[in-house]
């Protein structure tokens, strides 16, 4: 209740069984486990996407009832939402339940309505709320929390964005079990994988993204973390393949550098993923260290080969621009992926279909399509709403129009990979990888696995009859 203490003994930090990204470790409750670690006797971490054991809920609940005192779940993703609910709702209800993660914040009315067992709901990054609450703090003075009194539903203010530099990083010895890149299931590499932050928000204001708002409508700043702070959580990644999940790691060019020397000095093995900006290629010697420092895959946002889509989108480059950035990048030894956008605002087929022909002339390796999408904050809201024939799914986010609509966009995006990915595409992109090293002789076992389940999946897609 608000206002007494109370004194966790063993809390289980839960990420559901919602067919998440499977490689990727739940970083963001390990953030939240991490966090409470000092102020609670015992700390569990369950993945329920891999502990098979505890997926009978029989058997979660009996561990729950006997052992757990504090219940923290993760809700992030949109699929697979509902089914999260009807898990947690059969739960046991007298345990301190706390829900957070991006989906849960956007959801909140609806949560305590559909699961009455749940206590609390963060809103927002938690790091700093979860502390709160587990310290004892009454609940009516915990910024960004949300809970019931007295049969009533209780939100509190929004919670200032916290300090990246006192967040503790994640304890990665509460894991048990590995992680490994995997396409739905099927793993790409016998390679272990991991993720780092090592900075939060963005500076740029491209008027498609809203990754830098929470679900608040919070702009985060582009905050760093302390250097020291990335190599020693580095030291103890045991994995592979590490993804700095910022949402542009060469940023601060200079300190990205320092990371890369650190990364050599301190003799990290690892293959590395970022994302970035073309920029980076204008910084010769950080992509160098970069590429001693055992970075091998870059993720670029490109989304439009026209410079009409780049100024709608705001992404303060021309086409040009990427043409010259390319052709400096394609000397270095990295993978390079392309993300693309279609179905922009009075985009025509015909330029949505000139994105594979650009993506292999510029030399991209590899190309992720996504539709325009608007979510709740999108600074392209009002511009959708104000354009005749245009509209947006409330469930999904996803822009139609009524020249396109969802048949047509999946039409479209059918021809995009077929043209892209070809016979040679395909082979180049093996070869690429074997050659940079992401992926070893051995993992070609898995490829007619692969193979054959892209093949199933895109008969079921496509409606295509089976032979």
């Amino acid at each position: 209740m608000p206002g007494k203490k109370q004194v966790y003994k063993h809390a289980l930090a839960l990420y559901p069984n919602n067919h998440g990204l499977m490689g990727f470790p739940p970083i963001g409750l390990e953030y939240i486990a991490a966090n409470i670690k000092d102020l609670v006797d015992k700390v569990t971490l369950i993945d329920l996407r891999y502990e098979k054991e505890y997926r009978s809920l029989e058997k979660l609940n009996e561990f729950i009832k006997s052992e757990i005192d504090l219940l923290c779940i993760s809700i992030i993703w949109e699929k697979g939402f509902e089914d999260v609910c009807d898990f947690i709702s059969l739960l046991p209800h007298n345990v301190t339940t706390v829900v957070g993660g991006y989906k849960a914040t956007l959801e909140v009315d609806y949560l305590f309505e559909r699961c009455p067992n749940i206590d609390l709901i963060v809103r927002g990054e938690g790091e700093e709320i979860i502390r709160q609450i587990v310290s004892g703090i009454s609940y009516d003075e915990i910024l960004g929390l949300s809970y019931r009194k007295n049969g009533k539903i209780i939100h509190n203010n929004i919670h200032l964005l916290p300090d990246v530099s006192a967040i503790r990083f994640p304890n990665r010895s509460l894991r048990r079990n590995e992680y490994y890149i995997q396409k739905e299931g099927v793993r790409i590499s016998n390679r272990t994988f991991d993720s780092i932050l090592s900075s939060r928000g963005c500076p740029y204001k491209c008027k498609f993204c809203t990754f830098s708002l929470n679900p608040l409508g919070q702009k985060r700043t582009y905050s760093e973390r302390p250097i020291e702070s990335i190599i020693e959580e580095l030291k103890t990644i045991t994995a592979d393949i590490v993804a700095f999940s910022d949402e542009n790691f060469f940023m601060n060019p200079e300190r990205s550098g320092l990371i890369c020397d650190l990364i050599i000095k301190n003799n990290i093995k690892k293959t590395f993923i970022a994302q970035t900006r073309i920029d980076i290629s204008k910084y010769n010697s950080i992509l160098k260290k970069a590429e001693k420092a055992g970075f091998k895959f870059l993720l670029i946002g490109i989304e439009s080969p026209h410079d009409r889509i780049l100024k709608q989108l705001q992404k303060g480059f021309t086409v040009q621009d990427i043409r010259t950035s390319f052709a400096i990048l394609t000397q270095f030894k990295f993978f390079l992926l392309g993300y693309f956008i279609y179905g922009n605002i009075n985009e025509t087929a015909e330029e949505m279909l000139y994105v594979p022909k650009f993506a292999k002339e510029i030399g991209l390796d590899f190309i992720v399509l996504t539709n325009l999408r608007i979510e709740k904050f999108s600074p392209l809201k009002k511009m959708v709403e104000e354009t005749p024939g245009y509209y947006y799914e409330s469930a999904n986010g996803s822009v139609y129009s009524k020249e396109f609509g969802p048949k047509e966009l999946k039409l479209i995006l059918k021809k995009n990979r077929q043209a892209f990915f070809d016979f040679h595409q395909v082979m180049h992109i093996v070869f690429k990888l074997l050659k940079i090293k992401l992926i070893r002789w051995n993992d070609l076992r898995d490829i007619p696995k692969l193979i054959h389940f892209c093949i199933a999946r895109y008969k079921r897609k496509w409606g295509i009859a089976s032979k």
